[in-house]
């Protein structure tokens, strides 16, 4: 056995560590989750919630760690699995740190727990930090919102999603970073404000590969209703499905064959001389 060392180690010149937690066994009706900040329970999660309630021991409970909510109540701050697994198999109390912490505090403390432990997703992250006011994160929510694009917070198989929904958090991102918030909103809305809004449009390849097209060509990018007139006559699906077939064959990424068909589709149907003829202000349906 050995003690705590600190040998090796720098101490901070200054922490604010809050207000000391509470010990404390608390009943699981008075529980509750806010969906602000914490993804609801599916798939591998499920999984896992089984796997505690079949080899449950209180040996390995970590307590749960909750903030005081309103009548009563205390909001999960990090263990909403092992809660419910505790309540699957019948315990009624779960031993509890109440912290004191504002909605904002404890959407930092849950992203920054459960990417310590449980990978999150990139949607549940990305809802983590716009609800502790994540600069990053609110500027994505503001693109996607001037584009009519709702980001989903977990998975949803694309039968079920509505038109402008999707779950590719990761590539919005990649795509805001290398190209920038005006070609991102607008190759959204050649998808969000065009006949190609349907269920499961906004897929990573097709928002990286519109995003690559219209960024090497910023005067049709920047070229207004002319734009959405020329993806109301564009299939992206019948499109998407002959870029994959190219991609075999020519052994290319299928995220560059899918661009290099989509500049093609816009020299055929937006040439230089429309571009220009068209009156400066034609930028309706939100676009810019």
């Amino acid at each position: 056995m050995r003690t705590i060392s600190l040998e090796g180690f720098e101490k901070p010149k200054a922490v604010f560590a809050g207000a000391e937690p509470v010990l404390e066994w608390l009943r699981i009706i008075d529980l509750v989750v806010d969906p602000t900040y914490q993804r609801p329970i599916g798939g591998h999660g499920r999984n896992e919630v089984n796997r505690i309630a079949r080899s449950f021991s209180w040996f390995c409970f970590a307590p749960v760690v909750v903030s005081q909510f309103e009548n009563g109540r205390y909001a999960i701050i990090d263990g909403q699995r092992r809660t419910t697994a505790a309540a699957l198999v019948g315990f009624e109390k779960v031993p509890c740190q109440i912290v004191a912490a504002t909605q904002r505090e404890q959407a930092v403390a849950c992203k920054a727990l459960n990417g310590a432990s449980v990978p999150a997703s990139r949607m549940a992250q990305h809802a983590a930090a716009l609800a502790a006011s994540d600069e990053c994160a609110i500027e994505l929510a503001n693109i996607c919102a001037r584009a009519e694009v709702n980001l989903l917070r977990y998975p949803v198989p694309v039968d079920r999603q509505s038109p402008g929904q999707t779950m590719a958090i990761g590539a919005l991102e990649q795509c805001r970073e290398r190209y920038g918030e005006d070609t991102l909103i607008t190759a959204l809305q050649c998808v969000t404000q065009t006949t190609n809004n349907l269920p499961g449009a906004l897929s990573a390849r097709k928002i990286k590969a519109l995003c690559a097209a219209l960024d090497s060509d910023n005067e049709r990018r920047d070229s207004g209703l002319a734009l959405l007139e020329a993806f109301d006559v564009i299939d992206l699906v019948e499109l998407e499905n002959a870029a994959l077939a190219d991609a075999v064959v020519k052994k290319i990424n299928p995220v560059k064959a899918l661009s290099d068909k989509i500049r093609s589709e816009l020299d055929r149907l937006l040439p230089r001389k429309s571009i220009a003829e068209k009156p400066p202000c034609a930028r309706p349906r939100g676009m810019g």
